[in-house]
């Protein structure tokens, strides 16, 4: 396919054939004017696909049916873009991952796991650049005087050990690992695997140096954690000129009594990124 393809979003509207009902029946319609608003606005707005899994749950997190900020206007130039994932790890996306009673509900209802999965294909298939910043801690990350909140809470739990920056043993399969359906995609001698970030950002790591060598300027940007690393990398990539699209549905945030990082992220998104996307409106614009 050309790289300079551009797909264009195709929203669903009122006399659309989705085979779906745009308004419930009148049985269920004071129920649907309490709670289904913001749902029935996404579907109209396309921004969840009729039919996509996690949509009644993920519905509550749908732009505002009348925003107050103007729209996007970013196109995609496939010869200059990257998809950029961060932290697409089993600590952060597994059952098994020390972080799941954190951050599990919320990976759940937006389908998060499967949407990264979709971005990795989608991207391959249309040829573009693919990197990932991973997050690793080595024993001597252990010994810091100082940390913050959710630092002490990463190096009490154990999240993203390593035993060594030149050894990978005990590394597969655990929790610093990538998550299994993902490695096809990384592992195939093309994606770049920057150096670690340490705490939430790429200040730290070359995924900046490989974006530009590979005259990258924009990017589509995803992974974990929605309000720490994501958001971190958007705004650094932003003040290095970048323009970047996250994609709100292929992340996820700790939601704890301190307060819900993922909604704190979707605001800061909205605010600052060139673009907010869903999973399947970055794929269209890959040309799937």
């Amino acid at each position: 396919m050309s790289h300079s393809k551009e797909t264009n979003r195709t929203d669903c509207h009122a006399g659309c054939s989705h085979g779906h009902d745009h308004m419930p029946a009148d049985a269920n319609r004071r129920k649907f004017l309490k709670t289904g608003v913001a749902a029935a606005s996404a579907v109209a707005a396309g921004g969840i696909a009729a039919g996509a899994p996690g949509i009644a749950r993920a519905a509550k997190y749908d732009p505002p049916a009348k925003p107050g900020l103007p729209p996007s206007n970013m196109k995609l130039n496939l010869k200059r873009t990257a998809l950029v994932v961060t932290d697409p790890q089993i600590d952060f996306l597994s059952p098994k991952g020390v972080t799941w009673k954190l951050v599990g509900k919320n990976v759940t209802e937006l389908n998060t796991v499967e949407n990264i999965g979709r971005l990795f294909a989608a991207a391959k298939k249309a040829g573009i650049t693919v990197a990932v910043s991973p997050h690793y801690y080595f024993p001597t990350d252990k010994g810091w005087k100082f940390e913050g909140a959710l630092e002490k809470v990463m190096h009490k739990i154990g999240m993203f050990n390593r035993t060594s920056p030149y050894s990978f043993k005990g590394f597969e399969n655990s929790g610093a690992d990538f998550m299994p359906q993902y490695k096809k995609y990384i592992h195939d001698g093309k994606t770049i695997i920057t150096s670690p970030h340490k705490v939430y950002g790429p200040e730290q790591n070359d995924l900046v140096l490989q974006l530009r060598k590979n005259r990258v300027d924009q990017v589509i940007l995803a992974g974990m954690s929605a309000n720490l690393c994501v958001e971190s990398h958007l705004r650094e990539l932003l003040e290095q000129g970048f323009e970047i699209a996250v994609v709100r549905d292929a992340t996820a945030a700790a939601q704890i009594p301190e307060g819900d990082g993922y909604r704190a992220a979707l605001t800061n998104f909205r605010f600052i990124a060139n673009a907010v996307w869903t999973t399947d409106e970055a794929v269209r614009r890959l040309g799937g």
